[in-house]
């Protein structure tokens, strides 16, 4: 039987790590990789068993590659603070560990919660992120600051589980402006490179929201499907728009002391 370890990337996740951590007992170990969090994140994943590590953040991609410097074993099962592991997708790794595992990366599933619904359209289902079983020394994380890639560091295809772990992206609506600000911040330095101006970001937030609402479907998934286009629009926007920002460096206009005259 191989033996797996499983981590956690958090910043202030209070409110979500019981429900993740709880859901990676199985593992051989379960690591946070902690940015320093200030509210109860660590003092309730060490509760539950988990080691707790910390690391600055610089970037997504950065996180991962040093999570994977923190863990004990050669495997690796990956998950967010707002995903959790289903007991379908524990007894097929467990299943896969017991043996020889045809593959070395494998593609996990996910099916996504949200306003009360399971998610059908939005592109969201089957929904698949990085890979998140693999082998320690088979897979790295690319540096993007943010939506960071992965190269497969041998020549085996990557496989697919078949079942799908659980994802809960939003605690309420506030949580998505506030993931949409930070996202789209973090995006800017993909960009750079780009041509931005406020008509581009119009264009291309109007295609994100056409793109998730119309043709992935989002329709099919009521307020909740407006809602992810909606995000989607305001994020793309907001990327291309704080690019253009920063390029123009606008600054408020000069002006002088002011006194009282004689």
């Amino acid at each position: 039987m191989h033996k797996i370890s499983a981590y956690i990337i958090t910043y202030n996740e209070a409110e979500k790590i019981e429900a993740a951590v709880s859901s990676v007992l199985w593992a051989d170990e379960v690591v946070v990789v902690d940015s320093f969090s200030t509210d109860r994140t660590r003092e309730i994943a060490t509760a539950l068993g988990a080691r707790v590590v910390d690391v600055p953040f610089n970037g997504f991609g950065d996180l991962r590659n040093r999570a994977l410097e923190a863990l004990t074993y050669d495997w690796v099962f990956s998950l967010d603070s707002d995903e959790r592991c289903t007991e379908e997708v524990r007894d097929e790794i467990l299943g896969l560990m017991a043996g020889t595992p045809p593959h070395d990366v494998y593609l996990v599933p996910r099916r996504s919660y949200m306003m009360g619904r399971w998610i059908k359209g939005s592109g969201w289902y089957p929904n698949f992120r990085q890979p998140q079983l693999f082998r320690k020394d088979a897979m790295r994380y690319t540096l993007e600051p943010v939506h960071e890639g992965y190269e497969v560091l041998n020549s085996k295809p990557v496989g697919t589980l078949k079942n799908a772990v659980w994802q809960f992206p939003f605690r309420n609506l506030e949580e998505v402006i506030k993931k949409m600000n930070r996202y789209s911040s973090l995006g800017v330095p993909k960009i750079a490179h780009k041509n931005a101006s406020m008509a581009t970001a119009l264009g291309h937030g109007l295609w994100s929201f056409i793109k998730h609402y119309v043709f992935k479907r989002g329709f099919l998934d009521g307020w909740a499907g407006f809602v992810i286009a909606l995000g989607n629009f305001e994020g793309t926007f907001y990327r291309y728009a704080k690019s253009y920002e920063e390029k123009q460096g606008w600054q408020p206009p000069p002006s002088k002391p002011v006194r009282r005259q004689n």
